[in-house]
């Protein structure tokens, strides 16, 4: 007897686990206590506004998870250069040029963090790279409310169809 994969349709790769208007009211303890032991996370938009390095909140922040426990890689479509200026204050491992939904930028946070998709969460504020890559694998995913309201243009448009989705998600 073989056992078929259930087909889900694409809104499951789209749909968020949960949601959180922002990374920081986010309670990691709780995570923790249920057997998460690593967090991805999105840079721009999630951590910090486009472009800025790592303010005091975020390197606070993974303080904050590294006492907890947790271990942690940022995974960003960006170029290595806006990566590590984050990074530079920040201290963790970090996979650039992800290619977010693609799954290898995933995998490799997993590899460094020594994590599996069971006991990993991602957290990141778009829904085409963060949501559905994370999904693709198994992983659970948190989507955050984006920092800051100015964006480029291309993701001005993504925003849009996301809203869409997002009704969706909200039951409307």
């Amino acid at each position: 007897m073989t056992m078929r994969k259930k087909k889900r349709g694409i809104f499951y790769y789209l749909m968020p686990d949960k949601r959180e208007r922002s990374v920081y009211e986010i309670d990691f303890k709780a995570l923790y206590d249920k057997g998460y032991r690593g967090v991805i996370f999105d840079i721009d938009n999630t951590l910090v506004p486009h472009g800025a390095p790592a303010d005091e909140r975020s390197i606070e922040l993974f303080r904050k998870l590294r006492a907890i426990g947790f271990k942690t890689c940022l995974v960003s479509n960006n170029v290595k250069a806006r990566v590590d200026l984050f990074n530079k204050d920040v201290k963790t491992h970090y996979v650039f040029f992800a290619k977010k939904p693609m799954s290898g930028g995933y995998k490799r946070a997993m590899e460094l963090m020594g994590t599996t998709r069971k006991n990993t969460l991602e957290i990141g504020d778009q829904i085409f790279t963060d949501v559905w890559g994370a999904k693709r694998l198994g992983i659970m995913c948190i989507l955050t409310d984006p920092i800051d309201p100015v964006e480029a243009p291309h993701i001005k448009l993504k925003r849009m169809l996301e809203n869409l989705i997002l009704k969706r998600y909200n039951g409307e």
